[in-house]
């Protein structure tokens, strides 16, 4: 067992291969920075081949653009059989629709389901089989606090997040045997076009995108379980689990909890509704 109290093989990032999703901008652009500078070999993913290759080209030498949809498991196939080996997995791909449940069009469900769930499934079976037989390798699942807390308006977005956390803690106890981790970075509000138009602070812990990739880039050598950012929201559980529903919704009330229903700058969110609508088109 090392120092850190885990029994996982270590990773030597200045010789990894780190495979990030959703790399194209906010957490995803952030992470694929900070494992260049530990000298690690980045390959950066998204749907989005433009915002992709300006990613790499900021980046520099070390970063590699693919065009990946998450939804498609013959998509994550050519990445890795292109990349050889992948010893870091960051499933960061995700998006975040803000509506009431009954208003919500069945495309953008389909699609948010399919990103924020399913591209975590394709990811994981397209790139641990070869961690295992190799018998080291880290994934991270970028989930979300809103997969422990509900929010009024993004009820499909709590569906997915909660289906991420979950698909993680399980997973987790299936690889670690044979010495693959992996980790759930949950972010509280981060400023990125995914709150676009949301009132953050007044009661919502908000952090940067470089905050979750310094989180990310941590599990690497603590290989925890999950991390909340900023990391004092790790009491959360325990809060929800013994705070009786009527204080918790005068603290949802207090805070601005139905600020996804009320509230929101739809032209502030424009240019992030109008790519969450071609993304759910492009299935």
């Amino acid at each position: 067992m090392n120092v850190l109290g885990n029994n996982y093989p270590r990773i030597d990032l200045a010789s990894a291969t780190v495979l990030i999703t959703g790399a194209g901008r906010g957490i995803g652009k952030a992470t694929a920075a900070a494992f260049a500078a530990t000298g690690a070999r980045v390959a950066l993913a998204d749907v989005d081949r433009t915002a992709v290759d300006q990613a790499a080209t900021e980046i520099g030498s070390a970063a590699t653009a693919y065009t990946l949809d998450v939804r498609s498991r013959v998509s994550w196939d050519k990445v890795v059989a292109d990349l050889g080996r992948v010893d870091v997995l960051v499933n960061n791909a995700g998006i975040m629709p803000i509506a009431s449940f009954l208003e919500e069009s069945d495309d953008v469900i389909d699609a948010t389901m399919g990103i924020n769930v399913l591209g975590l499934v394709h990811g994981m079976r397209a790139v641990v089989p070869a961690m295992i037989d190799r018998g080291f390798g880290h994934v991270v699942n970028v989930c979300s606090l809103a997969g422990k807390l509900p929010i009024p308006g993004l009820a499909i977005y709590n569906a997915s997040k909660f289906g991420a956390v979950g698909l993680t803690q399980a997973t987790r106890l299936e690889f670690a045997p044979h010495g693959v981790s992996v980790s759930g970075v949950l972010p509280s509000a981060v400023r990125t076009g995914l709150t676009s138009g949301l009132q953050l602070g007044h009661g919502m812990p908000t952090v940067d995108p470089e905050d979750i990739a310094a989180a990310i880039l941590e599990t690497c050598k603590s290989r925890r379980a999950e991390v909340p950012v900023p990391g004092y929201l790790s009491a959360l559980d325990l809060g929800l689990a013994v705070t009786p529903e009527r204080v918790l919704n005068l603290v949802r009330r207090a805070a601005g909890g139905d600020r996804a229903l009320v509230g929101v700058d739809r032209g502030a969110r424009a240019e992030y509704a109008q790519r969450v609508k071609e993304v759910s088109i492009e299935q």
